[in-house]
């Protein structure tokens, strides 16, 4: 396959810096508690239930496709295809998923966060133009801080957990990237998707008094999604 060696590579290096992030997520007290399918449960538990572990077996711990690119063609040009243990059930209580991120060319991975988990990112192809922004100083005085770093293939960075953070494709070709987040089930809130486009809306005045713009731009926004 085109991609085998650097998708290779891209999957040690994730795994060698999530063995090194604290995870967020309760530590295990037994070998490993395969998730099972509780969508109709009447009873929700911080995390899954366990699966019998006489009827584990090798699938329980196996997923297979990031190796396909994912479809980019959207408004903002990236596609993630996650690994958390929504799709893999062995990840059930070990702290620990991945993804796979395609960017179109001048492809955005809008800034967002990941409430219970630090993530650790890998370009494998392509340019990207990557940040995070500190949380509010205590100081009122000063302002959030913004961390940038244009990687290239081979190079990591880090996003510590819960910080808004974004990836945006500045080379003129497509760019694959791979990370690794500590947490089985990390969350993302699109702070775009979450402000304008929460049902119901949040209020107009309170967007208005917020964001200090006229009431015609909020309505602006909100319809764009």
């Amino acid at each position: 396959m085109k991609y085998s060696i650097r998708f290779l590579l891209a999957v040690a290096l994730v795994g060698l810096a999530s063995s090194l992030v604290y995870a967020s997520d309760p530590s295990p007290l037994q070998d490993f508690c395969v998730a099972v399918n509780d969508s109709n449960a009447a009873v929700f538990v911080n995390g899954k239930i366990c699966k019998d572990p006489k009827m584990v077996t090798a699938d329980d711990f196996y997923f297979s496709g990031l190796n396909k690119p994912g479809n980019t063609s959207n408004s903002v040009g990236s596609r993630v295809t996650q690994v958390t243990v929504n799709q893999l059930a062995g990840l059930n209580t070990l702290g620990i998923s991945l993804v796979r991120i395609d960017y179109a060319p001048q492809g955005l991975n809008p800034p967002h966060t990941h409430p219970r988990a630090t993530e650790v990112l890998v370009v494998v192809e392509g340019a990207l133009y990557v940040g995070f922004v500190t949380s509010n100083p205590a100081n009122p005085n000063m302002k959030n801080k913004l961390f940038t770093k244009i990687l290239h293939p081979g190079d990591v960075f880090v996003f510590p957990e819960g910080l808004v953070h974004f990836q945006f494709n500045v080379g003129k070709k497509k760019a694959v990237a791979f990370a690794s987040l500590s947490s089985q089930n990390p969350g993302v809130i699109t702070i775009a998707n979450a402000v304008f486009g929460s049902d119901p809306p949040v209020s107009r005045d309170v967007l208005t008094k917020a964001f200090q713009v006229d009431k015609n731009v909020i309505k602006y926004l909100q319809s764009h999604f």
